[in-house]
């Protein structure tokens, strides 16, 4: 399972992220460029309602398929947390036609490679193979729709593999701070719940359960299959219209219900203590995502306050007052519903988690009263777009942005993305950090070690935990 909160994160990912105090490309702020990301890209709706983008790319004779559901931890039942996750586990599984592991050797065979992640709003499921190979790979993942074998050996076993899994999560203090904080920082939207799931949870899950979630969201109403690579769109459509056109669409398939989190009224306060052997200090906003006007300019304020080594929570926390290890900001712009704006600081050795807090909250303040230079904002924007044009490098990356932006609400959204962000303006971001980075819309956790018999510079040598 993988989990990637926003776009920055993709492209740190994708191994093609600058940090800021590396060359650009010039680029001048808030005017129309000769920079343009490619987005060429065909649309196709099939009779029961599965989608497909297709972006064809000859570079290289080389295709990306991702099948994207719909559905994520976002989406489970009371007492069924980790439902999504633990399905994407037993898709692996075997169906009636292809027993288990058959999947994988099959791919294997034919010099592909695969893998699934789950997340909060989806489930994804790909393939990387030579590109006379896609119908194989078509064939394979619309087999797996709709022909699943969940039977209970499989299935026990499977259960003891995630459970051994949410046992390694438990082991890694950074997994329980995240996971806490989101669990106070909301008090009603299931994104406060953890894509693993809880274990009570997880163990409770039946096989008829599984198959329930499993027949209501594996249908082709509810996925979009996004093609990226070297291939003939017409032929394609031909492709995927014969194997996952024929699939019905599922009786109990409903579309998602609108979810809400309550206005946060007062700060929130917690202290996660963990067997780590520094701490970690983080402070969470409501935000809202890409549906809001707001939404480029909390783009622009992510990377102005914490988008590589010069921005100004590193030069303040990690170069000026050396009280950090590193420290950033982290929003989350492509999302079903609207996330946390995070701030965030790896405490170094010696120094106290409540004077990082203290400088973090400074710099916020700072730019509310001080304003966002021209130059500042000039850099930041160049970085932005000189990193998402190295992406599209990728097939991989930029299937995987097709395929979020999709199931966030529109795939073209990414058309729109870097022409919002050129109409932003110094003074916009000054705007929604007042707006947004309030007192009152403040959840801030702390990282408390427990264990104090290692040394600060074994401590410093792993990253802080």
């Amino acid at each position: 399972m993988r989990k990637t909160r926003n776009l920055r994160a993709i492209l740190v990912a994708a191994g093609l992220f600058l940090l800021l105090a590396a060359p650009s490309l010039r680029v001048d702020a808030g005017t129309e460029t000769a920079l343009r990301v490619p987005w060429n890209v065909t649309e196709h709706k099939m009779k029961n309602g599965m989608r497909a983008l297709l972006l064809p790319d000859n570079s290289a004779p080389m295709v990306v398929m991702k099948v994207w559901y719909a559905v994520g931890s976002r989406d489970e039942l009371p007492g069924q947390m980790g439902m999504a996750h633990f399905l994407e586990h037993m898709m692996f599984r075997g169906t009636r036609k292809y027993g288990p592991k058959v999947f994988s050797d099959i791919v294997k065979k034919n010099g592909g490679s695969h893998n699934a992640f789950t997340s909060f709003d989806y489930t994804a499921y790909y393939e990387r193979i030579a590109s006379d190979r896609l119908e194989l790979i078509i064939e394979l993942e619309a087999d797996r729709m709709v022909n699943l074998a969940l039977e209970k050996k499989g299935f026990d076993a499977e259960k003891d593999v995630v459970h051994e899994e949410r046992r390694t999560y438990d082991d890694r203090p950074s997994h329980k701070f995240w996971e806490q904080i989101r669990a106070v920082a909301y008090t009603n939207h299931p994104y406060k719940n953890p894509i693993i799931g809880w274990p009570e949870d997880v163990e409770a899950i039946t096989i008829k359960d599984m198959q329930a979630f499993y027949k209501r969201y594996y249908s082709p109403e509810n996925a979009t299959a996004v093609l990226v690579g070297d291939f003939k769109v017409d032929e394609a459509i031909a492709l995927l219209e014969k194997h996952f056109g024929k699939i019905p669409k599922s009786p109990t398939f409903k579309k998602r219900p609108k979810l809400v989190e309550f206005p946060q009224r007062s700060e929130r306060r917690l202290h996660v203590r963990a067997d780590a052997q520094l701490p970690y200090v983080a402070i969470g906003y409501h935000a809202p995502n890409w549906k809001s006007e707001d939404a480029p300019a909390l783009v622009m304020l992510e990377a102005i306050l914490g988008g590589g080594e010069t921005s100004r929570l590193h030069q303040r926390l990690v170069r000026k007052d050396t009280l950090a290890l590193g420290a950033g900001a982290d929003y989350t712009y492509m999302s079903v519903d609207p996330m946390i704006f995070y701030l965030y600081a790896r405490v170094a050795p010696g120094k106290k988690a409540a004077d990082a807090e203290e400088a973090l909250l400074e710099e916020v303040q700072k730019l509310i009263e001080k304003g966002v230079t021209e130059e500042e904002f000039r850099r930041a924007l160049r970085n932005i777009e000189a990193n998402t044009v190295f992406a599209m490098d990728s097939h991989y990356y930029r299937a995987r942005l097709l395929g979020r932006s999709a199931v966030a609400g529109d795939w073209r959204l990414l058309k729109g993305y870097l022409p919002a962000l050129r109409k932003v303006t110094p003074a916009d971001v000054a705007r929604v950090a007042k707006k947004y980075m309030g007192h009152g819309n403040k959840t801030t956790a702390v990282l408390v070690p427990t264990r104090k018999n290692r040394s600060a510079k074994a401590a410093k040598s792993r990253g802080g935990y």
